[in-house]
């Protein structure tokens, strides 16, 4: 079957017009014209007959099997303007109307935490990421993405599986950059016991991990694997959420400050381990509030040790059962508000109510910020500007910054 590629859907997958209905087809781009099989909905053994001038030849070697990167076939041009547009389409939708100042992108070569898979084989390990809806391990000795400190440690982490891997099961390595060197998670490993600690201690100290962490247990701690928050350093819990790169961050941590202006006191919600918070201490009084209590202990632990900030309170609070009421903003003078990707539903009423004069919204997805955006708005608040960050380069993911202010 030949078919005419009319647009790229939001998950990345190019869009043409089939016999029955839409047809998905994936690695392609507008205007191209391609012949393949169908099945279903989708078109397998994707030949393209004509290409688009935007495609070009993916910088990455692992491009075609690795289901790392959607969009290496295009050019960086043509995959800002698509993550733009999705962006829009999600502010029509609910009929919002600002001006959208850009996209920030992470260099190649900058994610600064990821999560690999990992099998023991027969021949050794295998490690990388896996092909695009499939189980099958990719190795990625050459990858775009990760950071080179990340690459290094990759033998360490071959070293982890041949002691604690099996071939019956696979395991989750999440690897993330730190300060004092990696600090790695892992998950459907062997069961913990005293002789298989002992190998992965030594393991962890002879590749230079930092902290090891296995399933729900800290292993070995070689040195505290430290965050850098402003002038705050940080050790947050095992796992817990960090921005993808640090160009991904500074752009975040940019849009806020331009959103909030100069503040007096300042109330972050869904802060995590003080991403925003912290740096924000350093000209404001901030109160910060997260759901994981690991995550705020070490927000605060920070915030006391580092000498020169403003007054740094800290909430363990569940947002979504609890949010703060309207009467619980009073005083503050900016918020900052970063929800997961389901956005922050409960939470946008009692905000919307409570009159705070700014407003910085964080989101990593559109849709659900448009669909909170919207309840800010019809409350009287100006969306006043967006600005987005792609620290997931080559995906179909996207992050922003909304600033709103009382009309």
């Amino acid at each position: 079957m030949r078919l005419t590629v009319e647009r790229v859907g939001h998950l990345g997958d190019g869009i043409a017009r089939g016999p029955e209905g839409p047809v998905y087809i994936a690695g392609v781009l507008p205007g191209e014209e391609v012949e393949g099989t169908l099945i279903g909905d989708k078109l397998q053994d994707v030949r393209v007959v004509t290409p688009s001038a935007l495609r070009v030849r993916p910088p990455c070697p692992h491009a075609r099997s690795c289901g790392g990167c959607l969009m290496q076939h295009a050019a960086d041009s043509f995959v800002a303007e698509w993550k733009l547009g999705i962006l829009r389409g999600a502010m029509a939708g609910q009929g919002l109307k600002a001006p959208i100042e850009g996209i920030a992108t992470s260099p190649t070569n900058s994610r600064r935490r990821a999560t690999l898979a990992a099998r023991r084989t027969k021949s050794g390990v295998l490690i990388g990421f896996h092909a695009r809806g499939s189980d099958v391990i990719i190795p990625v000795p050459n990858c775009r993405l990760l950071h080179p400190d990340l690459m290094a440690a990759l033998p360490a982490l071959e070293a982890l599986v041949r002691v604690g891997g099996s071939r019956s099961q696979e395991l989750g390595l999440s690897i993330t950059r730190s300060m004092a060197g990696p600090d790695v998670v892992v998950t459907g490993g062997k069961p913990l016991d005293a002789a298989l600690r002992l190998d992965l201690a030594r393991q962890a100290e002879a590749g230079g991990i930092a902290r090891l962490t296995w399933g729900d247990e800290v292993i070995a701690l070689r040195a505290n694997p430290v965050q850098r928050m402003g002038q705050a350093q940080v050790v947050p819990p095992p796992g817990a959420f960090l921005q993808a790169t640090d160009h991904g961050e500074a752009s975040l941590l940019a849009a806020v400050r331009a959103a909030l202006g100069p503040q007096r006191r300042i109330i972050d919600l869904f802060a995590g381990c003080g991403t925003f918070a912290l740096p924000l201490a350093e000209g404001a009084e901030v109160h910060a509030v997260e759901g994981e209590a690991a995550m705020t202990a070490a927000l605060d632990k920070a915030a006391r040790q580092t000498p020169g900030l403003h007054r740094v309170s800290v909430e363990t609070r569940d947002l979504f059962r609890r949010p703060l009421e309207a009467d619980e903003f009073r005083g503050a003078t900016g918020v900052v508000i970063d929800p997961p990707r389901a956005g922050a539903e409960a939470q946008m009423g009692p905000l919307a109510a409570s009159r705070v004069p700014v407003i910085a919204m964080v989101s990593c997805n559109p849709i659900s910020f448009a669909r909170d955006a919207r309840v800010l708005t019809a409350a009287g608040y100006r969306l006043n500007w967006v600005r987005l960050v792609d620290q997931f380069r080559w995906s179909s993911h996207v992050e922003l910054v909304g600033a709103f202010s009382r009309a």
